[in-house]
Formats: structure tokens, sequence, C-alpha cells
């Protein structure tokens, strides 16, 4: 019997979740060429090594993800996705800085500083564009998530905010929460050996939804996620205090430095073990330099895609 594989998308426009499930897979094959398992690529990329699926959800946000953020947007929004840059460039990772990217950092730290003293309907939605706008004059950043604007770039961070807020209930009084999760929970296997792949937001989404989950997380690996970001992201996520959901065997979290919204402590420092003393292990990552936030770098890393395929290779011969 095959494990089920489910890779858990991030923030970012609309996507065609059948493309984007051989997207990731062939992603993953690429890794697993350069981990020295050659002999399993066909297998993963024709799905004969597991049950690959892709738990996707972008559809449920609803508004255009591609005119970016009106300016009279939702003001509680806008000032979470205000304190996730603020801490993001607070908690950014110690290394060598050049003196342009120092004044940028500068320069975008002012900027959000000054959130909430602005007047008049969408002082705060302009503060944070002129932030994210000075951010995306960095070199790479603006390649590193994908974004051509500072609208495009603060809506999509927008999703994490929205996610967290535990609102915008449907007819039926569902949360938007509650119907990610949703989402996610039906690509898991609900008896079976579910081996879980998740992506930024994802990461969130995912986490809290094996809280929920009964059947065995052989694995469970987060990439660029924003969980260390305490304030914005972390101390929102439920339940509370943070612990490893106990259905999870293994968690491998990998991050990259040049990733903005991996800032923060490792994830083995903000949540707790579960039961079984299982935690976030952490691990650092290094692309080249560009496009860093997208799934396909983290999934192409040796480092990534080796211990996947180890895993789906030990739950199939369980």
């Amino acid at each position: 019997m095959r494990p089920r594989l489910v890779f858990v998308h991030g923030i970012g426009g609309p996507r065609d979740p059948v493309a984007e499930l051989d997207v990731w897979l062939r992603a993953l094959a690429q890794g697993a060429r350069t981990a020295g398992h050659s002999r399993r690529v066909l297998d993963l990329t024709q799905g004969w090594a597991a049950d690959a699926r892709f738990a996707y959800y972008g559809d449920l946000f609803g508004r255009s993800q591609t005119q970016g953020v009106a300016l009279d947007g939702d003001d509680e929004e806008t000032a979470l996705v205000g304190m996730l840059l603020r801490e993001a460039l607070d908690e950014r990772p110690a290394g060598p800085v050049g003196v342009e990217e120092e004044r940028v950092l500068r320069h975008a730290r002012a900027q959000l500083a000054q959130e909430g003293t602005a007047q008049g309907p969408g002082a705060a939605a302009r503060q944070v564009l002129s932030a994210a706008n000075t951010l995306l004059s960095l070199p790479g950043l603006r390649t590193a998530g994908g974004w051509a604007s500072a609208g495009l770039m603060v809506g999509h961070l927008r999703q994490v905010t929205r996610y967290l807020r535990r609102a915008e209930p449907d007819r039926e009084g569902l949360t938007l929460d509650v119907r990610i999760r949703r989402r996610v929970e039906q690509a898991l296997d609900p008896t079976g050996p579910t081996i879980v792949v998740a992506h930024s937001l994802g990461t969130v989404v995912a986490m809290e939804t094996l809280h929920a989950h009964r059947g065995p997380v052989p694995l469970f690996v987060t990439l660029g996620s924003p969980m260390g970001l305490r304030s914005a992201v972390g101390t929102r996520m439920r339940p509370q205090p943070l612990q490893a959901p106990l259905a999870v065997e293994r968690w491998l979290d990998l991050w990259d430095r040049d990733d903005l919204v991996t800032a923060g402590p490792p994830l083995e420092k903000v949540v707790r073990p579960n039961d079984r003393a299982v935690k976030p292990v952490s691990g650092r990552v290094d692309s080249d330099g560009l496009s860093v936030h997208p799934v396909v770098k983290y999934l192409a890393q040796s480092a990534v895609a080796g211990r996947i395929v180890e895993a789906v290779e030990t739950a199939t011969r369980a």
C-alpha cells in the first residue's frame, strides 16, 4: 500500500492544483536526484511511490490576488501585515550586510514605525505599502517572493493575517481558517501514513490541522515557515502554547537566510515537543539568492528531498 504524500501550499495568487502538484513533484524529484535517489525519480513523478495530493485552498481567499491591495482595505489586516514586516526585519538573522542594504532596511523600519500616526482613510495601508516598496528595492527581494509590486507583496502577506484573524464566516458560520483546514484535512489519509510537506502559510495551516488528525504522520516537513515570528504569527496560532501535533513522528524544518518570512528563532525554540518527545529539527539551506521563498527552491535541496524520499520508502515497507 502506498503512503500518502500531501503538499500544502502557502501565500500567493490563484493556481491550478493539478499543474502545481506536477511542479512540486518535479522539484522534489530534482532534489532526490541530487540526494542520490535517482532510481526513485520516475516513481515520484509518476505517482508510483506515493499517493501524492495537493491540498489547495487559495480560492477560499476570494479577493483577487493579482490586483494588489486597496488603500481602503481592512485596517486590522493592514496593521497585522505591518507587524509581520516589522518583526521579520527585527528578527532577521545576523550576517554581513552591505551599505546600501543597511540603508534600505533602516528606511523600511522607519516607515513601519510610523504606522498608525498618519490620518485619513487608507493612511495605514499607504504606510505599509511604502515600506514594502522600499523593501522591494533590495537586490533579489523583488524576485524572492515572486512579487512584481509592493501591492502584490502586501496582498499576499494579507493572506496570513486573514487566516489568523479567525473571521470571515460563510453562510454556515464557518470562518475562513476552518474552511482552509478542512481542505487540508480532506487530503490526509485518516488511517494510513501521510507524509506532509508544507510551505509558508501552509506550515501554519498544516500544523493546526494535524492537531486534530489521528492517522500517523511519519514525517512533517515545514519549509519557509513564519512560525518563528512569534508576535505576528506564533502567538496567534492554536492551540497555545505551540506544541508538535501528537500524530507527528518526525518533524524537519528548513529555512533560508534570505527568505524574509523565516526570521526569528529556530522552531524547536518556540514549539514544545509532543508526548512522543518529537519536536522540530531545524536546518538552514542556501539557495542561489534568487526567488528563495518559492517552494521549488526548497524541494530541490537534497537535504529536503532526501528525507522525504526516505520517509516514503520507510512507510511503504511498514
